[in-house]
């Protein structure tokens, strides 16, 4: 049975002494496998329990407590090419990064090979001035008081990310800093996530409410050992409700064409080269040229004398 809401009118407690479990269950749980659970934040100020991409019981209004089990350890990154349109079918993001450092190899359309010098990493590369490519993270959390430890996933925009913050009440990454400068971190203490009533557009802020109890420390621990806590730090959105529509590539820029005059190279007519015969010397001409060389040494000696 769900731990999400209560499904029974009736408030009659019945105590059972196992689970029940049938083979009707046994199927039906096969069939409808629960592949995702996320927190979602809305802009009219409430928060939505998410499941399989359909919304469970009714909203949380302003802000609730929960404890994060587990984050990665840098910022993400995610792109779109095209802007948010809710009446258009979703489509999965054309680049994105887990630790924002380069590409997931899973990205269908990778703007770079590191998110530093990415051109979507510029500021004035986004339509209202600032960067293309938005910051996001991914955490897993469970909820105050459940004791199942039932692991959701919460996305943190990215206005709601950066700053500074009054008091105890922070923006996500200055709040993790704001704990372990205190000697504690997100795991060990009970975070309420509420919106900020004095900020014109949807921003969060987290703030410590306590430390946690040796039995909710158990569950966390347990729920860490879950391999869906992690996944939960991975997945986008889109990849959790199931979208499959692949986003659209960046068109390359189109260049004006340039004509190029065609290089006419001159004609260089090269005559051919003549090799002199070469004559054959005899037998004969060598003892000619012998008897030559002799007389010359003959007419040398006759020169000393008259010397």
């Amino acid at each position: 049975m769900s731990n999400d809401v209560s499904i029974f009118t009736s408030n009659t407690q019945v105590v059972k002494s196992s689970p029940r479990v049938t083979g009707l269950s046994t199927q039906l749980k096969q069939k409808r496998t629960i592949n995702n659970r996320r927190i979602q934040a809305n802009i009219n100020g409430t928060f939505k329990k998410m499941v399989n991409g359909d919304q469970v019981g009714e909203p949380i209004r302003g802000e609730f407590n929960a404890i994060i089990v587990d984050m990665l350890p840098g910022v993400s990154r995610i792109f779109y090419k095209e802007k948010f349109d809710p009446k258009k079918e979703a489509t999965l993001p054309n680049c994105w990064s887990n630790e924002g450092s380069r590409p997931e190899v899973r990205a269908e359309d990778p703007q770079h090979t590191n998110c530093a010098d990415c051109p979507q990493n510029i500021k004035g590369s986004g339509d209202t001035g600032g960067k293309a490519c938005r910051y996001q993270r991914r955490v897993a959390l469970i909820l105050e008081g459940d004791a199942s430890g039932t692991l959701y996933q919460f996305n943190i925009p990215a206005k709601s990310l950066f700053g500074k913050g009054v008091g105890n009440q922070h923006p996500f990454e200055s709040y993790v800093n704001f704990l372990v400068s205190n000697d504690l971190s997100p795991d060990t203490v009970v975070t309420t996530v509420s919106f900020n009533t004095n900020s014109e557009t949807m921003e969060l802020t987290f703030s410590p409410l306590r430390e946690l109890s040796d039995e909710e420390f158990e569950v966390v621990l347990k729920a860490q050992q879950d391999p869906t806590a992690k996944r939960y730090t991975h997945l986008t959105v889109a990849e959790a409700d199931k979208v499959t529509v692949k986003p659209a590539a960046i068109a390359a820029p189109k260049q004006e064409a340039v004509v190029e005059e065609p290089v006419v190279e001159e004609a260089v007519v090269e005559e051919p080269v003549v090799e002199a015969p070469k004559k054959r010397e005899t037998k004969k001409e060598e003892e000619i040229v012998s008897e030559d060389d002799d007389m010359a040494s003959l007419i040398d000696e006759w020169g000393g004398d008259d010397s």
